[in-house]
């Protein structure tokens, strides 16, 4: 009688967890397209801090390469999946050279800004 009792108090246990709220876990710099678009070839580090804020990890020895990571991992399933972006910008003299990761190249990207 006791295992009866014992089974069926976790099976109604299994059947509530759904019922349980778990929050979402944002981490890292939250970066969307619109924001990478302002992006242009030979900025500074400076301007490209000023459009997309600071990276996650910069290398303390090389500051020529900037990562900006941002991971989704929620608290629910019914939210969405996990999810994790990546933006690789790489600087050469202290000017932006190139870009990589998750987002798209903005299309004026080559061409530098003005002045």
């Amino acid at each position: 009688m006791k295992l009866v009792a014992v089974l069926v108090v976790a099976a109604f246990m299994a059947g509530c967890s759904n019922w349980i709220y778990r929050i979402d876990i944002p981490q890292g710099n939250f970066l969307e397209q619109k924001d990478v678009n302002q992006l242009r070839v030979s900025m500074t580090q400076e301007q490209v801090r000023f459009v997309l804020g600071n990276p996650v990890v910069q290398d303390s020895f090389d500051n020529s390469t900037w990562y900006y990571v941002y991971d989704m991992k929620r608290g629910m399933k019914k939210r969405g999946e996990d999810f994790r972006k990546e933006l690789v910008l790489k600087f050469d003299d202290g000017r932006l050279s190139s870009m990589s990761g998750d987002f798209e190249t903005p299309e004026e990207f080559e061409i530098p800004l003005e002045g």
